[in-house]
């Protein structure tokens, strides 16, 4: 299936990404961060060069959320965004694998032939040296650059890229999100770090406790953070300062995946149906259980003051 530069694939059959010959970077690209941006200037760069065609590779789900979800790393962003950002880039084509039994079940060798030879007519291929594939994780670099040499192309490891001595990746990306750093994860990524998400509709609750919310399904099992939060939220046209919550309502008790929840400041607009980007500015503090809805309610008035403080302090 067709979308724009995404091509999701639902079997091996239908592959073939009808670009000619290609030069392909595979991963999760999770965050597409400096890192990430780094391999794909220099595959843009190849790409040229050699008169290829740009090829961005991931799966869905993850193969790490397809074996245990409950185990796998919460995701910085959605399918949605991170094929915006990786369109951003330049890259002609995102091809999506959807990863299932079939696919699980390729040998290493399979892998290559069926799905960079014969589908992605591979001829520059740049992966981490750490990157496996195939059955039981049995493909390795080594194995790639062999069979590259033999069937006609090119096969190079990622570099590392490094900021305040720390290797950029996904995972230092998470942690620090996770820590509430976020001008320090706006430097790894190159942009805010935000979570997007169309407001829909919930119990209202935020409004009989005072502060009507826009609810924000975000589409995961579990968020790379969870607290109260000092946000921007973004439409298509205006940006506002606002409050936002994001985690399972343990004082409630009916979310199993977690939910954002943001109050906008001097905000009185239908924004049901919109879609919305929210940036993360500041944590206020982790999400808490409290005792009843008169005491969530206390907090939350003070959480909504130190924001507001908070807000003052950056004009």
């Amino acid at each position: 299936m067709q979308y724009g530069k995404l091509t999701f694939v639902q079997n091996l059959q239908s592959l073939n990404a009808g670009l000619g010959d290609s030069a392909v970077s595979i991963g999760s690209f999770d965050g597409v961060h400096l890192g990430h941006q780094a391999v794909l200037r220099e595959l843009l760069q190849q790409a040229k060069s050699d008169g290829l065609s740009s090829v961005a590779m991931t799966f869905e789900p993850q193969p790490r959320e397809y074996f245990n979800e409950s185990l796998a790393p919460a995701r910085l962003m959605r399918l949605r965004e991170k094929v915006e950002v990786l369109s951003s880039l330049g890259i002609d084509r995102i091809v999506c694998l959807k990863f299932n039994r079939v696919l699980r079940a390729l040998s290493a060798q399979e892998f290559i032939i069926r799905v960079l030879v014969e589908g992605l007519q591979v001829k520059y291929l740049i992966v981490g040296d750490d990157f496996r594939f195939g059955c039981d994780r049995s493909g390795d670099f080594s194995m790639l650059h062999d069979f590259g040499k033999a069937n006609g192309f090119s096969v190079k490891n990622t570099d590392t890229f490094e900021s305040n001595g720390e290797r950029i990746s996904s995972t230092l990306v998470r942690r620090i999100v996770n820590e509430g750093d976020f001008p320090r994860a706006a430097e790894l990524l190159g942009r805010p770090f935000e979570i997007k998400g169309r407001v829909v509709h919930g119990q209202k609750l935020g409004r009989k406790l005072g502060f009507p919310t826009a609810n924000l399904n975000i589409n995961r099992l579990r968020a790379p953070l969870s607290g109260v939060y000092a946000v921007l939220v973004k439409t298509e046209s205006e940006t506002f300062e606002g409050a936002a919550n994001i985690g399972i309502r343990p004082t409630i008790g009916d979310l199993v995946r977690p939910l954002l929840e943001v109050h906008i400041f001097n905000f009185e607009q239908d924004i049901y149906g919109s879609f919305l980007r929210v940036e993360f500015l500041h944590k206020i503090r982790d999400e808490l259980k409290f005792c009843d809805l008169g005491s969530l309610a206390t907090r939350i008035q003070l959480d909504m003051h130190q924001i507001q403080q908070w807000f003052m302090t950056k004009r």
